[in-house]
């Protein structure tokens, strides 16, 4: 288990288990998600993510800390919020309003901004798509949807997922694992799709908060049956579903796993910032890679 910086080797407890910071020798398998110390089932406070141990409570619950003081960290060392959910909030409200503008301004809005490879549009009798430097699609498509079951269930499971992962990565971290999940599921949507079929909606950057929730319940030795039976669930209507992107669900399942890793796995100290950055840098370009690949392919 991991040591919060500058701290001191932790004593063991019964069984080889780390001992509770507050009482040595009391062997536990707890960590506070702050600050990582090992706390017993008396010291551990119950939050959104995990267990947080009293003197973080405290600490966190105030707002006299003192220059250079050792502020309570997320388990990937984000800072915490006063409101855990806002970045969620507004993904949640820009996908609304976007699902709004849809209804109102018809196909006209949707074709300017769905994901298209390559197509010719004979509404503006011009060539169209990604692969014509419209490389913006890639990134509206995610927050557009056409359908009303559609925005519902990605938004529900956005409200769901995305709230626990923010609170436990941080806004900076959290922001990043979105944005780049998304842009990885239409990037492979874009690689591998015909080059007139469009795509569209926040599935991909919805996948990456599913693969990255698998990853965090399993840094904190959670139960990974419910996740499992979700994904089981939404990775079969991917491929029996018809009319689905299954590109960018596999994409962003895929990118998010691989960010999330870094994020919540990165050591402890100086590199860990660093690391966290390179991992989602290297997913990026990943995908913009594999954007370029098919750009040269298909022009």
């Amino acid at each position: 288990m991991d040591q919060a910086p500058g701290s001191p080797q932790e004593p063991q407890g019964t069984h080889g288990l780390p001992s509770c910071y507050r009482h040595p020798g009391r062997g536990t398998g707890i960590s506070c998600t702050r600050c990582e110390r090992p706390i017993c089932t008396d010291c551990m406070v119950d939050a959104s993510v995990g267990f947080h141990c009293p003197e973080c409570v405290r600490t966190g619950a105030g707002t006299g800390h003192a220059p250079g003081a050792n502020r309570p960290r997320t388990i990937a060392g984000g800072a915490i919020a006063a409101d855990p959910r806002l970045v969620t909030k507004v993904i949640l409200a820009i996908n609304i309003v976007m699902f709004g503008l849809a209804l109102g301004l018809k196909e006209e809005f949707v074709h300017r901004f769905t994901m298209i490879g390559l197509a010719y549009d004979p509404r503006l009798t011009e060539v169209v798509g990604v692969a014509d430097g419209e490389w913006y699609r890639l990134a509206t498509a995610m927050f557009l949807h056409e359908e009303i079951w559609h925005v519902f269930f990605n938004m529900l499971l956005l409200w769901w997922l995305g709230g626990p992962l923010e609170e436990a990565l941080g806004r900076v971290r959290y922001l990043a694992l979105y944005l780049i999940s998304g842009l990885a599921g239409s990037a492979l949507t874009y690689l591998l799709e015909v080059p007139p079929q469009g795509s569209l909606g926040a599935s991909g950057a919805i996948y990456g908060l599913l693969g990255a929730t698998v990853v965090l319940m399993r840094r904190l030795n959670y139960d990974l049956r419910p996740i499992a039976v979700l994904i089981g669930i939404n990775l079969v209507i991917t491929f029996f579903w018809q009319g689905i992107a299954w590109q960018a669900h596999i994409g962003g399942l895929v990118a998010g796993a691989v960010m999330a890793y870094g994020l919540v796995h990165a050591p402890q100290g100086k590199r860990r910032t660093a690391v966290q950055f390179a991992t989602c840098a290297l997913v990026l370009l990943a995908a913009v890679g594999a954007v370029v690949i098919r750009t040269a392919s298909i022009t």
